[in-house]
């Protein structure tokens, strides 16, 4: 039986930082709760943005969440509505005080998560999979990633028997630290059933992800 474990879990404090940062005792379960209520409103509220990433920190007094996205001005809006808008909605959704950072992702073609929606989207318009694979692979390779790895699985095709493809370019080492190594899990939704869509990135010499 394969041993596996998750490839941003396998890099913490070395080369990644968790996306969650604070302490908390008795509250533990109930602070999880209320962050994946935020991830889940931010998705569905400007997910058209190309979210990369949602690192949330927590103090006595208020929430501070930094949202790393491809299009700031989707997030941010016309004299900065929207962001307003989203932090009365994030206010009243936890009942507390909340500070909304946006940071503009500096190559959206290095994030594997972005990467790996590209994907998901194609699919789900019907785009041929290996097409919508091939094209992401060759943006992540142009913008300079070392190597990239995809694996795309279900009824592919929409074939009768599901069955997993991979894909790689150049070097994505799975067991060793001393690269930094992007991760994305995507699931894309088609008449067929659900494909899942998983992409490594490893990125360039002296990157910050």
């Amino acid at each position: 039986m394969g041993q596996k474990t998750h490839p941003r879990g396998f890099r913490l404090v070395v080369t990644k930082d968790w996306k969650s940062n604070w302490i908390a005792d008795k509250d533990y379960s109930q602070l999880l709760q209320q962050d994946e209520e935020i991830r889940k409103y931010l998705h569905k509220t400007v997910g058209a943005a190309g979210i990369d990433d949602i690192m949330i920190s927590r103090s006595i007094n208020e929430i501070e969440i930094t949202l790393k996205v491809a299009r700031p001005g989707l997030v941010i809006g016309r004299g900065g509505a929207m962001i307003e808008t989203i932090k009365k909605e994030l206010d009243k959704l936890i009942g507390g005080k909340v500070r909304l950072n946006v940071q503009e992702v500096q190559n959206p073609n290095l994030s594997a998560d972005l990467l790996a929606e590209s994907i998901v989207g194609a699919i789900e318009r019907r785009y041929p999979y290996k097409r919508a694979v091939s094209s992401a692979m060759k943006r992540a390779m142009d913008a300079g990633a070392q190597g990239i790895k995809i694996f795309v699985s279900g009824r592919l095709g929409g074939r009768r028997i599901a069955r997993r493809e991979k894909f790689i370019e150049g070097s994505v080492p799975t067991s060793t630290l001393d690269k930094d190594v992007q991760f994305s899990s995507k699931f894309a939704r088609t008449k067929y059933g659900t494909l899942g869509v998983k992409v490594w990135v490893t990125q360039p010499e002296g990157e910050e992800e």
